[in-house]
């Protein structure tokens, strides 16, 4: 069965965008319509089947919000992104309660956006795939309850069980805004990858560090757990000043139970010494240098060196040297000055 979806804005190249990025998926469930206003919206709503509104905050007539309120009145099932180029904080909040699935400031964030909508419509996931094998499935069953504990306790807005690609291992709750999640945990990696460098060149045999992030739509605190996972606790509070040593080492003990988890399947990896810089191999004692072998002409020269030469023999053999080689150069294509002049190529001077 086919996924209807409409986009909503008055810009004509924002339409254009959306739907060329809905064309990447090549997704044959899809069907997508387009309407520059809100009353031309709820026209399609009427003839057709719409299954997601992808709407504009400002539109012509009313708002995406408005328009969402109508087109559910229609349909209390359709899902809705909204999009704006509103930055406040109230109006921000005003859209994710107005009970969106997500919503995007502009310019919107293409990977983010398709994510969204694959997972909100059970597509087969392309942008973000989750792990299907089946060591993951057991790791993500064995371990969703100490997420899911953990989450309660510290009463958190999600927890996460991530690798080093910035995938979701395993979960415990959303966070408040997931439109951005893909985003975020791409930069969670990097991060991840960045403190891995520095903890090689510092030589630390464990991995003791950690990432707050305080204010915005969640407090967030990142751990490694080894080279290859981390986890990520968002929530309001965790990490203010009374509570941040706390929390710290409540992540510590939750890190220490999932690594132990992650050890019985094998599945986890050890933090390895920094490579060091190459270094050329050399043979025979410290600070002997070694020399490529001579020519054979200069073997010859070297035995010739060695016969015990008259002072005369030598200064006739510098005389001869200096008279055959005097003005030539050893570029074959130069000639002397004296050739030059003989060929008129002197200023001021006749050819002779």
């Amino acid at each position: 069965m086919g996924h209807g979806i409409l986009l909503v804005d008055d810009q004509h190249d924002i339409l254009r965008l959306l739907h060329s990025t809905l064309d990447t998926l090549k997704n044959d469930e899809l069907e997508i319509f387009e309407s520059p206003s809100g009353e031309e919206a709820m026209l399609e709503v009427s003839r057709r089947k719409i299954d997601l509104l992808i709407a504009d905050y400002l539109l012509p007539g009313m708002t995406g919000i408005e328009l969402m309120h109508k087109v559910r009145a229609k349909n209390p099932d359709v899902k809705v992104i909204l999009i704006s180029g509103r930055t406040d904080r109230k109006a921000r909040d005003e859209m994710l309660n107005a009970g969106a699935i997500a919503l995007f400031d502009k310019p919107i964030p293409l990977a983010d956006f398709l994510d969204v909508i694959e997972r909100n419509l059970g597509l087969v996931r392309t942008i973000f795939p989750p792990e299907s094998d089946v060591k993951s499935e057991a790791r993500r069953s064995r371990i969703s309850d100490l997420l899911a504990n953990f989450r309660q306790d510290l009463k958190a807005q999600a927890v996460f069980l991530l690798n080093d690609r910035g995938m979701v291992m395993a979960r415990a709750g959303d966070l408040r805004d997931s439109s951005m999640e893909v985003s975020l945990l791409s930069a969670l990696s990097a991060i991840l990858a960045a403190g891995l460098k520095i903890s090689k060149f510092n030589r630390q045999e464990t991995l003791d560090q950690h990432f707050v992030f305080t204010g915005g739509n969640h407090d967030l605190l990142l751990i490694p757990i080894d080279t290859t996972y981390s986890l990520l606790l968002a929530g309001n509070g965790i990490t203010n000043r009374e509570s941040l040593l706390d929390t710290l080492d409540a992540m510590k003990a939750l890190r220490k139970e999932v690594d132990r988890s992650l050890r019985s399947m094998g599945v986890t990896a050890e933090l390895k010494e920094p490579k060091s810089s190459p270094t050329i191999p050399r043979k025979g004692k410290t600070g002997e240098l070694h020399s490529a072998p001579p020519s054979p002409d200069m073997e010859a020269l070297l035995k010739s060196a060695k016969k015990k030469v008259k002072q005369n023999e030598m200064d006739d053999f510098w005389n001869k040297a200096a008279e055959q080689h005097a003005g030539k150069s050893t570029n074959p294509e130069a000639i002397s000055y004296e050739e030059a002049r003989k060929m008129g190529l002197i200023p001021g001077e006749q050819k002779k």
